[in-house]
């Protein structure tokens, strides 16, 4: 009987931690943000330059670029290392 008991509570605790919501990592909301400002900046540039004839600054655009694909690499690098890590723990 206390057999069948411990396996029904470790079932009951598994089902618990399976149920909960999976916290979304800071990573990953730095990476969405990312994406959204390079969206949102080649979004803004097309209008403007629609309505105004006139094209951005080259250096704005290369910047805003340039610096945002550069943290988009580094945050894949650092997930990259962060797992090859974890799994070099359990070999």
């Amino acid at each position: 009987m206390d057999d069948l008991k411990r396996i029904q509570d470790k079932l009951k605790k598994r089902n618990e931690s399976s149920k909960k919501k999976k916290k979304i990592s800071d990573l990953d909301k730095y990476l969405v943000f990312c994406f959204v400002v390079i969206i949102l900046y080649t979004v803004t540039a097309i209008i403007f330059q629609w309505i105004t004839q006139i094209e951005l600054s080259t250096s704005l655009t290369v910047g805003v670029y340039g610096f945002f694909g550069g943290e988009i690499t580094l945050l894949a690098m650092i997930k990259r290392l962060k797992l090859k890590k974890e799994g070099n723990e359990y070999e």
